[in-house]
């Protein structure tokens, strides 16, 4: 092969032009996404219970639907939340499920949610499969206007909902924060009773006043028309002049007896703010595999043409702009990139000379712009983690390269020409090349062959690296030797004389390779005393999952008691908003009160829907200053809102569980669950550096319960259902009918006017309709008694089990991780004795990243097996692998050091660079043992084979390790790569070194080679 590429300069230039443009044109061409396109494999089964209890939310609704959800197949988990008149049910697929298995699943959980539809009491309402958790609104925007009502903003958000939808590359534009609109019937009790008109017929009345009914179609002369008669409300006025009675000659019209107004509903399901301004949220996704920094442009061009359709005062605030954010990591992942590339040239010059450098630079260039091309081809897309593994594949591209030309610049001080000393580096280096590159791959196999969601998430890490390094062989066998007779065709092949290696570092080298073959046991003792040493310090090794985001974005997850109005908690969370913007350094400002906000990126997980939780987006200036914003805004809360539980957290890059550390309780019994709850988290506050202790139960709430006297109500003709419409229209009203407002369907509310409202101490007095006695009569004729009680506000189960848990966090301001402060408090945990039919279990971060680590850890095997059985095939026999296999625990060593002297904790990004080191290291080693086979022949006596086959491989070795060490200093400054990179440099570097010293003690130890007295 190469002797075709270098009598061939036509295919030589051919294949650089076809990789440079070509990769250069895929590179224009790709799609541009912050993180890599995952599946989320979640959908929400909600059903509404109006009056129903938690309790018999759960055993009504929520246990049904569970049971015929449990019938699916590739089910992972199933967890539920029963509420006040609500039941939402979150179901997980497998993380083995493909994205093109989706469809198919959700479809069949629907038709097992509709089949239990006729198993729900009455009452019940059709429950409502959401699936699109998947959806990513990668550019989020607040609407808001000082003076505008929220019915104005509504119409220009819808305006802007259908322009932007036509924008090329937007899949979905999505509306939040709406506040619905009513029509409020406000009656008055006392009016109605002396009128004696029954409430039943005043809500039959407004029920049926708006109805559409098929009145027919009349036939005339082959004519037919269509019959719509009049007498539906066309506005206020109209539904004010509706005639409720006739009795006694007198007209009652509804205005006679009732307040008719059109409002906010004050039970609104979420509010959003945007610098303390009521706002609506457009939330803007793209279609897959765009370039969503083009999309993005477009979209605001498009907005920039809505401008002068914008009414004067409203305004549009972007609270999270992904084309942006993509745009800057994919220009700073192109400047890193120069960066190392500029590095890698500069060393390759340094140390090789200017022609070497240049020569090796140019096919590093090549063999990266190619790579695009083949990125293409597959289908991957230019976002962080791709990008990011070619930077760590930077140091081992040239590897190859490195390798040739070091044995053509030899063979040129051997006094061989160019064309030989190509030839024999090339025949001698090809297979070895080969395995030591599937070898570099396999060691990252684990990571795109890893089935779970992280794998799903980090898996162009692996194709990245396969595509790359399958390359860098190629063009390193082809393109170098080409390249290398042009650059050095004026330099004369020596005399043959001339000893390559008798520089200094060469002679230095030689003396402590010698040193550690004569010294071999104690050269061994020493190493496996170092490993030992590095494996204690591995304890003192922090443990991280993901790091924090390098966006200045931070939450604050603020909860009042549960049972709070969620208006009462939007006037409570303002509080807060008044000190968080009068800090310096807060550039923007985001309230979302009633749940989380819509899905910005792909690592936010929005909260469910509670009226008494809100979350605070805040996004500073630069990211330097959040830590002590952070710490501002836990000191405000400590001070002034000491009755609520809070989160304060950094926006994450990888899965982000409830909690960063949860205990979850299982059992039958809610007063044991809230027992064993209340022990967990007290321990929990006791533990140093744990911080926002709560439980997903949260407080008990009181509800006011009117006994009901079944037998003396039967008697009078009044039934629970009378009562209970009493009760509402004397509380938050009931909905009565419909009123049609062009396409606007708004709810008819009728409630008893303010006065007699919400009076709990007059519930007797209330007016109850008896249809015996065809009059009104008061409630305590029909109740024993009305009592409060104290009742669960929520019950959580998982798998169809009541679950407690028990959440914490560590102090994000302490720089200590969530493993050990797990580590302090899981003891005491586990020591507490639970009841029989009771058990513990551990989720937060410890499940999540033991989860990412058991798939990881599931393929890792099957990439080790094919790693051994390339070493054992190349050099068909097994002491040499084994040589090179003793290496492997010897990466551990730099990794510990380096992660130890630098403070970064040992992410699972760390865990993967720890992998890939195996690779890296074998890699260098077969390059070593391969040169030992080759000096074998030359010499008399194995011992100066080995020596003479170390100090060859010193610069090729070292200058591959070097190389790759500082092409991996970009990414330190990256958030999500730094732990990597850090445990990538320190290892390789020990690793090569040790490599170079060990390695031919290893060997001599395996072959019994003896050192020489002389």
């Amino acid at each position: 092969m190469v002797d075709y590429f270098l009598r061939h300069r036509a295919a030589s230039y051919l294949m650089t032009v076809v990789l440079l443009i070509g990769g250069s044109l895929a590179f224009t061409s790709m799609g541009q996404l912050e993180f890599p396109e995952f599946t989320i494999r979640n959908a929400l089964v909600t059903t509404q219970y109006p009056g129903a209890t938690p309790e018999e939310v759960e055993q009504e609704v929520t246990s049904t639907l569970e049971e015929a959800i449990q019938e699916m197949p590739s089910i992972k988990r199933i967890s539920s939340v029963s509420s006040d008149g609500f039941s939402q049910i979150t179901v997980e697929l497998q993380s083995t499920v493909q994205n093109d298995e989706l469809q198919q699943l959700w479809d069949s959980l629907r038709r097992k949610v509709g089949d239990a539809q006729a198993a729900l009491p009455p009452g019940a309402s059709q429950s409502r499969v959401n699936d699109d958790f998947g959806d990513v609104f990668g550019l989020m925007i607040n609407l808001t206007g000082d003076g505008y009502a929220m019915p104005d903003l509504k119409g220009h958000a819808e305006f802007l909902k259908r322009e932007l939808a036509l924008v090329d590359g937007v899949e979905k534009v999505s509306l939040a924060g709406v506040r619905q609109e009513r029509i409020f019937i406000e009656v008055d009790r006392e009016r109605l009773r002396a009128l004696n008109i029954p409430l039943s017929s005043l809500q039959q009345l407004l029920d049926t006043q708006n109805a559409v009914v098929d009145s027919g179609h009349l036939k005339q002369g082959g004519q037919r028309f269509r019959v719509t008669p009049s007498g539906s409300s066309a506005n206020i006025d109209d539904l004010r002049a509706l005639i409720v009675s006739e009795g006694n000659g007198e007209l009652v019209r509804l205005s006679d007896i009732a307040e008719v107004s059109r409002g906010l509903t004050e039970q609104p399901q979420q509010l959003y703010r945007d610098m303390g301004r009521p706002a609506i949220s457009l939330g803007i996704s793209f279609e897959s595999g765009v370039n969503v920094v083009e999309v993005g442009e477009r979209l605001e061009q498009r907005l920039d043409e809505l401008e002068a359709r914008t009414p004067l005062g409203m305004e549009l605030n972007v609270v999270y702009d992904q084309p942006s954010v993509v745009d800057d990591a994919v220009s700073g992942f192109l400047i890193s990139l120069i960066q190392a590339v500029a590095i890698v040239i500069v060393v390759l010059m340094l140390f090789m000379g200017w022609r070497s450098g240049l020569l090796m630079g140019f096919i590093l260039l090549i063999t990266i712009i190619g790579t695009f091309m083949l990125m293409r081809i597959h289908g991957l897309q230019l976002e962080k983690i791709s990008l990011g593994a070619l930077i760590i594949a930077l140091g081992m591209l040239v590897d190859n390269a490195i390798v040739v030309t070091e044995g053509m610049l030899v063979g040129l001080k051997r006094g061989q020409s160019i064309r030989e000393s190509a030839h024999q580096v090339v025949k001698q280096n090809a297979w070895p090349l080969l395995a030591a590159t599937l070898i570099a791959v396999a060691a990252f196999a684990p990571i795109g062959l890893s089935p779970d969601t992280t794998g799903e998430f980090i898996g162009s890490l692996f194709y990245v690296l396969l595509y790359s390094l399958l390359l860098s062989w190629l063009t390193a066998l082809t393109l170098t030797p080409f390249y290398f007779k042009l650059l050095f065709r004026n330099v004369a092949p020596s005399s043959g004389d001339e000893d390559p290696y008798n520089g200094v570092v060469y002679r230095v080298f030689s003396r402590v390779i010698v040193a550690g073959i004569r010294l071999r046991w104690l050269t061994l003792g020493l190493v496996i005393a170092i490993l030992a040493g590095a494996v204690v310090g591995f304890g003192s090794v922090k443990n991280a999952f993901f790091p924090a985001s390098n966006t200045p974005i931070f939450f604050v997850d603020y909860r009042t008691p549960e049972g709070t109005d969620i208006l009462e908690t939007q006037r409570r969370v303002a509080e807060l908003e008044e000190v968080v913007m009068d800090m310096e350094g807060v550039r923007h400002l985001t309230t979302v009160v009633g749940g989380g906000a819509q899905r910005f990126t792909l690592t936010y997980a929005p909260e469910d829907r509670y009226a008494s939780y809100a979350q605070l987006i805040i996004e500073t200036d630069d990211k330097a200053a959040q830590q002590a914003h952070m710490a501002d805004v836990e000191a405000v809360l400590q001070r002034d809102h000491s009755d609520i539980d809070y989160k304060i957290a950094p926006l994450e890059v990888g899965p982000a569980p409830k909690a960063k550390i949860e205990a979850r309780l299982y059992g039958s019994d809610p007063a044991v669950l809230r027992q064993l709850g209340d022990q967990v988290a007290a321990l929990f506050s006791d533990t140093s550096n744990m911080v926002s202790v709560r439980t997903n139960w949260r407080n008990r709430v009181q509800a006011v319960v009117p006994i009901f006297a079944e037998d003396t109500a039967r008697r009078l003709g009044v039934t629970r259902e009378n009562l209970a419409a009493t009760l509402a229209l004397s509380t938050s009203g009931s909905q009565v009918g419909i009123y049609r407002d062009g396409s606007d369907l708004i709810p008819i509310v009728a409630r008893a006017i303010p006065e007699q409202r919400n009076d709990i101490d007059n519930i007797g007095s209330l007016n109850v309709w008896s249809a015996e006695q065809g009059r009104y009569i008061t409630a305590d004729q029909v109740m024993r008694d009305v009592t409060t009680q104290v009742a669960d506000p929520l019950i959580m189960r998982r798998d169809r089990e009541r679950m407690l848990a028990v959440y914490g966090e560590p102090d994000p301001l302490s720089g200590v991780t969530a493993a050990s402060v797990l580590a302090q408090v899981r003891p005491q945990v586990e020591a507490l004795e639970l009841p029989p039919g009771y058990r513990l279990e551990w989720g937060g971060e410890f499940e999540t990243a033991g989860e990412a680590q058991s798939g990881l850890f599931a393929s890792l095997p099957l990439g080790l097996v094919m790693m051994f059985i390339i070493t054992v095939v190349l050099f068909n026999n097994f002491r040499q692998p084994l040589a090179i296999w003793f290496l492997v625990p010897l990466t551990i060593v730099g990794v510990v050091a380096a992660l130890l002297l630098t403070g970064m904790p040992f992410s699972f990004m760390a865990l993967l660079g720890t992998l890939s080191l195996i690779g890296m290291v074998i890699k260098n080693a077969i390059v070593l043992v391969e040169e030992i086979n080759v000096q074998l022949p030359l010499h008399k006596d194995r011992y100066h084979a080995v020596v003479r086959a170390a100090i060859s491989r010193v610069r090729p070795v070292s200058m591959a390790a070097l190389t790759t060490m500082l092409g991996l200093i970009p990414l330190i400054s990256d958030a999500f790569f730094a732990s990597m990179a850090v445990a990538l440099i320190g290892g390789l570097g020990v690793a090569t070194l040790l490599t170079l010293i060990v390695l031919p003690v290893i060997y001599c130890v395996l072959y019994q080679i003896k050192i020489h007295k002389d």
